[in-house]
């Protein structure tokens, strides 16, 4: 049984944070959008909002033929805003990568949260990601962005710490009543 977790929110949601905890806990391969495409970035002088959207695109599509060729028994955290693609993209490669158990984490934030995250890393973002001109966007896009209901769905408010310890052990367990191979490794 191949499973993903989808790591999923806006930019600057904390999603990579997220999913590195989940990965490290279960020991599991992670992937990212960023970390593919920001390599490709670094190549480019006038890298803008436009290209940065394709190399978007294009790691979204080396991160699914990744886990298609990945044996069945493995476990991928991908962290993404799956968002900025439409669901019947993401449904078909699901079903194409053979991946039988979705798990989508849902990184709730709100709009005061997000806005104040992303300024915070504007001195640090590589040229090509939006600037400052990019937070009303963000704020509106955290008002009204929802999850992508694929597989089953853990809702983390980032604005409450205490639903943070009880995401690890859920998942965990998740994964273990849909693999029994899982479940006497963990018993």
């Amino acid at each position: 049984m191949k499973t993903v977790i989808l790591v999923n929110g806006i930019p600057a949601s904390g999603k990579s944070t997220t999913a590195n905890r989940i990965a490290d806990y279960l020991t599991c391969p992670y992937l990212s959008i960023d970390t593919i495409k920001e390599p490709f970035m670094a190549l480019y002088h006038d890298v803008d909002r436009n290209l940065n959207r394709r190399l978007g695109q294009a790691a979204y599509q080396v991160i699914w033929d990744t886990i298609a060729q990945a044996p069945d028994a493995c476990v991928y955290v991908v962290d993404a805003w799956f968002g900025f693609r439409p669901k019947e993209e993401l449904l078909r490669y699901v079903d194409a990568a053979n991946i039988d158990h979705v798990i989508e984490v849902w990184n709730q934030v709100s709009p005061e949260t997000v806005v104040e995250r992303y300024k915070q890393r504007l001195p640090y973002r590589r040229k090509g990601h939006p600037g400052a001109e990019y937070l009303p966007e963000l704020e509106t896009l955290a008002q009204k962005a929802k999850p992508m209901h694929i597989g089953e769905l853990i809702w983390l408010d980032q604005d409450d710490t205490p639903s943070h310890t009880q995401l690890l052990p859920e998942i965990s367990a998740r994964i273990a009543a849909r693999d029994p191979v899982k479940k006497t490794i963990n018993s």
